[in-house]
């Protein structure tokens, strides 16, 4: 859990995507999804453009943030890709006189960017007298894919819910003992959730109250940590070589892990290099033990370990002050 060395926002700081220009074209709103948090630039199936440009309203915790010891608070959109390093960002102006929504817009240059960004909003104030403090930012930020046709997330991994004792995959029996398995042979991973294993599948399905669900992130946590990991030592193990005996980007699932996860791994290089570096440490086995808790690290952010353990925590402490008083 990232602390800071002071206060920042509790509340929730929420994005929206307001509008999409390709060009000097205003583009329908069927190419954005609130419920999705998806911008899907390929829908309307051009190859000639250069640049979008994305407008945006960012809701701010207003009462928290007038009660609080921040001053000078600006908020400031960030697009990025890891796949092309590309990062841009641009300030949001407050609409109304009491600062709860920001608007503004963003461009994105079609050059810069290979498959799909990340859209995010950071609140950044002067703290303490510190100028460009981060004090909050968005979580469920949002996904610009410059591949979709319509504006949905691209589906990850499959779930299969199957009692490992008595269900029909025999090959699961020897692992009835096991919550889940995460299964990487096919065209997608998969995770098989043992429904004979009593609670998990009900827990991760529930609601209930805060610490009820502090307990099933953790559990979805643990499992997608479990999934990160299986993941990418699947994708660099099926890496296939060029003619000169370089390893190849292998597209699909694998593709996205890699690029994804590598400059977590072996932060400071470009992805080639990261790649070849990845397969020649796994290939010699010189370093490749060293890396393993680079690779656990980088599958715990994606899980969002941190966040939700940060969160359980708090809900914990919570409960039992709540138990004393």
């Amino acid at each position: 859990m990232k602390v800071f060395p002071y206060r920042t926002l509790a509340g929730e700081v929420a994005l929206r995507v307001t509008a999409v220009k390709q060009d000097q074209k205003d583009l329908h709103t069927s190419v954005f999804s609130g419920d999705e948090r998806v911008v899907a630039l390929h829908q309307v199936e051009r190859d000639d453009w250069t640049y979008a440009r994305i407008g945006v309203t960012a809701t701010l915790p207003v009462k928290e943030l007038d009660e609080g010891p921040w001053q000078d608070v600006s908020v400031v959109l960030v697009l990025t890709e890891k796949a092309t390093n590309a990062r841009t960002t641009a300030v949001l102006r407050p609409r109304g006189s009491d600062n709860a929504e920001w608007t503004g817009r963003i461009r994105l240059w079609r050059a810069a960017h290979r498959s799909q960004a990340e859209l995010s909003v950071s609140v950044v104030a002067t703290v303490d007298g510190v100028p460009g403090r981060i004090i909050g930012g968005s979580e469920d930020n949002w996904v610009v894919d410059l591949t979709a046709r319509t504006p949905v997330r691209r589906k990850e991994l499959q779930i299969n819910e199957v009692d490992f004792t008595t269900g029909s995959e025999e090959w699961l029996r020897p692992f009835k003992d096991a919550p889940w398995i995460v299964e990487t042979s096919g065209d997608l991973p998969t995770v098989h959730l043992n429904t004979g294993f009593e609670g998990v599948s009900e827990l991760l399905n529930s609601g209930g109250g805060p610490l009820e669900r502090a307990v099933r992130d953790m559990l979805a946590t643990q499992i997608a940590t479990d999934i990160w990991t299986a993941v990418f030592h699947s994708a660099v193990s099926d890496l296939e070589l060029d003619e000169e005996g370089n390893p190849e980007w292998p597209g699909g699932w694998r593709d996205a892990v890699l690029r994804g996860m590598l400059s977590d791994v072996l932060p400071g290089m470009s992805g080639i290099d990261a790649l070849s570096e990845i397969h020649a440490r796994r290939r010699e086995s010189s370093g490749w033990n060293e890396l393993q808790p680079r690779i656990s690290y980088a599958a715990g952010r994606r899980a969002k370990v941190a966040r939700n353990l940060g969160t359980a925590i708090r809900v914990l402490d919570a409960s039992q002050k709540a138990s004393k008083a």
